[in-house]
């Protein structure tokens, strides 16, 4: 892939959760995911960052989110819930990623913290040096702090079966927001 076909690897984190009685990957969407998820979907479709692919968790909370998210894009977008997201270590998160179709030239991983904060900015620090002024201020807000609905855009150069630590640039980094009651 040359420079100006990289692909694009998206990292949502699910939306704000609600805390009930219930086993960790059974915990739903609380009233401010509701909110949020719908605009993450908004943000995706506004950047021009919809996905040729989804892999997604499968806890209830990255899936509510997905649907949501989903409803706003305009487009139907085939998914995948996969296992390993959920819990995952950026190793994992890696591997599954490399596995997704090289013809995906935008795919979307909908999962959780602190996996994918840290596949982010292993992926994108070692680029540091040599970005820009906007990409070294979205470096810094995403070492910060990777919130809820929280999105990353990573640029891939090559394949995705070789992506890898330093191997990425980070595009954008958003965190998009309903409206409140």
């Amino acid at each position: 892939m040359s420079a100006e076909s990289a692909a694009r690897l998206v990292l949502l984190r699910h939306a704000k959760s609600a805390w009930p009685d219930v086993a960790d990957h059974e915990r739903p969407l609380g009233p401010r995911g509701l909110r949020d998820a719908p605009a993450a979907g908004l943000w995706l479709r506004d950047a021009g960052c919809v996905p040729s692919l989804v892999i997604c968790s499968t806890a209830r909370r990255t899936r509510e989110t997905w649907a949501l998210a989903a409803a706003q894009l305009g487009a139907a977008v085939p998914v995948r819930f996969d296992d390993r997201v959920y819990a995952a270590e950026p190793e994992e998160l890696l591997e599954v990623v490399s596995e997704a179709p090289e013809e995906v030239r935008t795919l979307l991983l909908v999962g959780h913290n602190p996996g994918l904060e840290d596949l982010a900015l292993s992926l994108a620090r070692e680029a540091v040096d040599a970005a820009d002024a906007a990409e070294a201020e979205a470096i810094a807000r995403l070492s910060e702090k990777f919130p809820t609905s929280a999105i990353a855009v990573l640029a891939c150069p090559g394949p995705w079966r070789e992506l890898a630590p330093g191997s990425a640039r980070l595009a954008d980094f958003a965190v998009p927001r309903g409206p409140k009651p």
